[in-house]
């Protein structure tokens, strides 16, 4: 059969099993794997990103992420802007109900936007909106029932990008009734597809559909857009070992096998109820490197090992060759990286050996912070290491508990630290996840003033250009100064069973089981046979199929 009619065949199969699908109601179970336990059901408090996978299907904010990763209304039906850029007006969708049966009101936007305001509850992403890194919310007010008015300090271009950022839990709108009476965390009741029903801590977490969701409606886009809950439940089944994960898969206990390791790819590809897809992220992996620890302090020896480092190789080892190597902060799907954010440094070993002779290195051993759950953290650890070696430069590798190196993170103590930034939509994001005053945040790898001043003028610009250049100045000073070696951008690579229809990687990482249901198992057949005669003629087997774009890696940045 010709390939075309072939395609046509199967797009039509497929979108009449989705137009039939909106009858259905939700049945069955979607079994995830996970690699760890989620660290609480609190959004954007103490989270993860495997924290974040599971919270998006239970809360929801005022506005979330397209699928390009660009902000767009979500609980917010509308959004108006004051001419001076100061004041931000809401209005609420009609219809919105709580996981409790409570009706979504103005005053509930209002109460879950003073608890994040408030210090107490520990909110991650307190400093972005409290007047700590120039923005302020000065007042959250109910205007009426269904409208909620924001005002700021100053003018915020980047506001709605921040609301909708997954470290801070998207800002997601919980209902009072989720904490004590004392204001301490109970249980998420949140407006998503999903809520909350059964957490066994260390064995998997479970939701269940809410059949009162209020769906935005229209096609599929990101956060936002149309949802439907297909499935009667999910459940993210926490198995640490990568063998198991790679075992459920094969006995068909699972349904989606997230952050597939370079190592099972070959395995994977021969399972016949099983496919892979994956998309580019909007990460980077990098190493790290302590300015302020002694050995670490001078420039000229972070350049040598900067130099030292064939960043090609270690991107397609590491990633299995669906990385792409890159020394900007910027990821290379983004629409600012520009030629500038190409610049990177020239592997050259004569030139490290070189630059470390006029170093204050006289030999001594520097340690270098990974762990193993992560296995592209673990294996771009140990080809530094090797480059480094041939540049004489003696790393030795501390491998820790994931949850130990988070610490080691957050309280900035190591010397160099293999890691990796998660998604980040707009670069300002990216670039303040490591810029910034160490001595009010340890977790800051890079503290350089200008770069710091920089940073403030594109958060506060609106203009595509001007912030264009501003991030090519702060790239070009990030070179020179080297507080850290982005090494490459990765991709997300998902296994998931046939018969699944529905689900879509992305740039963000993270996966979304609404609008995912399972189709029989003839038709999935049906489908994939028809698929696999175009994919013959079109695309290359020696990877994985490429979907839309996601994210590599469970990390938390």
């Amino acid at each position: 059969m010709h390939p075309l009619p072939t395609l046509l065949f199967a797009l039509c199969l497929l979108a009449s099993m989705r137009a039939s699908a909106q009858d259905v109601k939700p049945e069955g179970t979607i079994v995830v794997a996970m690699n760890a336990d989620i660290r609480t059901t609190n959004p954007g408090v103490n989270r993860d990103a495997n924290t974040d996978s599971v919270m998006m299907h239970i809360v929801e904010g005022l506005v979330g992420y397209r699928e390009d990763g660009t902000p767009a209304p979500l609980l917010a039906q509308s959004i108006d802007v004051s001419a001076d850029g100061r004041t931000y007006t809401f209005r609420l969708r009609d219809g919105i109900r709580f996981h409790n049966g409570a009706v979504l009101a103005a005053d509930d936007v209002v109460w879950s936007w003073r608890r994040y305001l408030d210090p107490k509850t520990l909110w991650t992403c307190l400093a972005d909106f409290d007047g700590s890194r120039g923005l302020k919310i000065e007042s959250v007010q109910a205007a009426d029932a269904h409208s909620v008015v924001f005002k700021l300090n100053r003018a915020a271009p980047l506001l709605l990008t921040q609301m909708a950022a997954l470290p801070c839990g998207a800002s997601g709108i919980v209902h009072r009734d989720s904490v004590n009476a004392d204001g301490s965390w109970k249980t998420p009741i949140g407006t998503g597809p999903y809520q909350l029903e059964t957490w066994r801590r260390g064995e998997y977490i479970e939701l269940a559909a809410f059949t009162g969701y209020a769906s935005r409606g229209g096609p599929p886009d990101g956060y936002t857009g149309g949802k439907t809950a297909y499935a009667r439940k999910v459940r993210w089944l926490f198995i640490r070992d990568d063998a198991a994960r790679r075992v459920a898969l094969i006995k068909g206990q699972i349904d989606v096998l997230p952050i597939v390791q370079v190592s099972e790819f070959a395995q994977i590809r021969k399972l016949p109820h099983v496919t892979l897809k994956s998309a580019p992220l909007l990460t980077v992996n990098a190493l790290l490197m302590q300015t302020r620890d002694p050995a670490l302090a001078d420039p000229k020896f972070r350049r040598a090992l900067a130099t030292a480092l064939d960043t090609g190789a270690i991107a397609e080892i590491a990633s299995g060759g669906t990385g792409v190597a890159s020394a900007s902060m910027v990821p290379v799907t983004s629409p600012y990286f520009s030629a500038a954010q190409k610049r990177g440094y020239d592997y050259n070993l004569a030139r490290a050996k070189q630059l470390l002779a006029e170093s204050s290195y006289h030999g001594e051993k520097i340690k270098l912070v990974t762990n193993r759950r992560y296995p592209d953290m673990y294996d771009q650890s140990i080809m530094i290491q090797s480059m480094a070696r041939e540049a004489g430069i003696r790393l030795e590798l501390e491998v820790t508990e994931w949850a130990t190196q988070l610490e080691r993170y957050m309280s900035g103590n190591y010397q160099l630290m293999s890691y990796g930034y998660s998604a980040r939509t707009d670069p300002y994001l990216g670039y303040d996840a490591m810029l910034g005053d160490k001595s009010k945040s340890k977790r800051k790898v890079w503290d350089d003033r200008q770069a710091i001043a920089l940073l403030a003028d594109a958060g506060a610009s609106a203009d595509r250009a001007e912030r264009q250049a501003l991030f090519d100045k702060m790239h070009a000073l990030m070179l020179e100064d080297t507080p850290l070696v982005v090494l490459f951008c990765p991709a997300d690579v998902v296994a998931i069973k046939r018969e699944l229809d529905g689900f879509r990687p992305w740039g963000i990482g993270r996966e979304r089981l609404w609008n995912v249901r399972r189709i029989g198992r003839t038709s999935a057949a049906a489908a994939a046979a028809a698929f696999s005669g175009f994919r013959q003629d079109s695309v290359s087997g020696s990877a994985p199929d490429s979907a839309t774009r996601s994210d590599s890696g469970r990390k938390t940045r």
